[in-house]
């Protein structure tokens, strides 16, 4: 295997579970209710928050104003879960909300753990997931209120959230919800499906309103869209010594263009173990929120494939091509050929994927 350099991930990226979570309560039994909140199947990490006059053992103490106490939680929490009236977690969180692609999960427990009810982000943010998941460990009754859920219809958002896809509109999204209550709504797909399509889905590649997964920036498909990328494309890169970041860039950026690659497909660069201490790629992978992985001549040689050949690069690196043969190792197909630009070369190269619905 490759040497793997850790960046951090990229931004908007859409999680697959819930990290870090945040439970409120106002009363001792509120305080008893959400020590029966299963935190540790929930989250990787949790906090509890109480008044300062009740707060104990593992309570946090609330305070000064609710609204302005929350506001930095609100920010860097996946869920917010109040045990409590709904009216509490409403006024608490209406100041910091932005937008549903934007905003954490929030929840609101009566006291009793009788209902256990979505309020914010019931479809990207997962809160409508989780409160089903909060209902059968408290033995509630979920009360979810959104259109698709409560018509037993297919929640394209919530699907494309939990799948890791990142949605490239969201009035298309909601468009989308609208047409499924009405009638089916025809899905397009670059990569094979697995199974059954849900109800109120059918295939196709014309409609005014439709779905389609894809890798490109623009797809041919519908009058109106909604694009799912998954984040499959593997970018090769080779490069002169100190090249700069901005070099960099601009070569990816012309790759990414001429070839109609969503950068939002992107999953990660590569390239030989030689520019491992290479600051300008570094540079431009960290700026751009991209992993980076690295390999030897050795583990580039064994890719297969038609690739185009470089004496002088051979010469340098002991292999014929790095960008090519870095983007391929580990995907399918090789869907951008080599790009020289000021002393950097670039080429992508896409993964198997397959469509899942559960």
């Amino acid at each position: 295997m490759g040497d793997f350099h850790q960046v951090p991930p990229a931004p908007g990226a859409v999680p697959p579970h819930m990290k870090q979570g945040a439970v409120f309560a106002f009363s001792r039994r509120g305080m008893e209710t959400a020590r029966r909140i299963r935190a540790d199947r929930l989250f990787q990490s949790c906090r509890y928050f109480a008044p300062a006059r009740l707060a104990e053992a593992e309570f946090e103490a609330v305070e000064g104003a609710l609204p302005d106490f929350v506001e930095p939680i609100f920010r860097r929490t996946d869920a917010l879960i109040f045990v409590g009236a709904c009216g509490i977690a409403v006024r608490a969180v209406a100041p910091h909300l932005r937008s549903k692609a934007e905003d954490p999960a929030v929840l609101a427990v009566d006291e009793t753990a009788r209902f256990v009810v979505p309020l914010v982000s019931g479809h990207i943010g997962g809160a409508n997931r989780l409160a089903r998941l909060l209902a059968r460990d408290l033995e509630a009754e979920p009360v979810v209120t959104t259109a698709t859920d409560v018509n037993a219809k297919f929640s394209v958002d919530a699907w494309a959230a939990e799948q890791g896809l990142h949605i490239n509109r969201l009035d298309a999204a909601k468009a989308v919800s609208a047409a499924i209550l009405e009638g089916p709504v025809p899905l397009k797909s670059d990569f094979p499906i697995a199974g059954e399509l849900p109800p109120g889905v059918v295939p196709g590649d014309r409609g005014s309103v439709g779905i389609c997964v894809s890798w490109k920036r623009n797809p041919d498909a519908f009058d109106r869209t909604l694009l799912l990328t998954p984040r499959v494309v593997r970018l090769g890169i080779g490069c002169r010594r100190g090249t700069s970041a901005a070099a960099i860039e601009a070569a990816v950026s012309e790759v990414l263009d001429a070839y109609g690659i969503d950068h939002w497909a992107v999953k990660c660069c590569a390239s030989i173990d030689l520019k491992r201490d290479e600051p300008g790629l570094l540079d431009f992978c960290r700026e751009r929120g991209w992993p980076v992985e690295f390999y030897s001549a050795q583990e580039l040689q064994r890719v297969e494939g038609a690739f185009t050949p470089s004496d002088f690069v051979r010469s340098v690196t002991g292999v014929d091509n790095v960008c090519e043969r870095a983007a391929l190792l580990g995907a399918e197909k090789l869907i951008a050929k080599k790009t020289a630009r000021d002393g950097v070369t670039a080429a992508a190269a896409v993964e198997r994927y397959i469509v899942t619905f559960s």
